[in-house]
């Protein structure tokens, strides 16, 4: 499967995010094109890809995760994520999760 699909996971609770905005970006554009936005389900994924496996293409990209409005605490360390990334393979299937809290994030390619 093709495509770009994401999930969003909370470090502190171990549990997943739900309804965060999550937009992502073409950055092979300038300004970088919106090319989807929407928001985490109760299991912490978006209900459909991200950039669905007919669109995908390779490029540069951008997730936007808009933390800030989940954590709502004055010491939380980011506002809004942005995880850049780059497809080679348009023929292959790009998992890009969010681990967060209030202090910390990382992200990796999933499968």
């Amino acid at each position: 499967m093709a495509g770009i699909s994401t999930h969003v996971l909370d470090l502190a609770s171990g549990r997943p995010i739900a309804g965060m905005q999550i937009d992502l970006f073409d950055l092979g554009t300038s300004p970088p094109t919106l090319l989807n936005s929407t928001r985490s389900n109760a299991d912490g994924r978006t209900d459909a890809p991200m950039l669905p496996p007919p669109q995908a293409r390779a490029g540069e990209f951008e997730l936007r995760f808009q933390v800030g409005a989940h954590f709502k605490a004055a010491s939380a360390f980011a506002d809004v994520i942005p995880v850049r990334f780059s497809v080679a393979d348009p023929k292959q299937h790009y998992h890009v999760p969010l681990l967060c809290s209030p202090w910390c994030f990382s992200t990796y390619r999933g499968s």
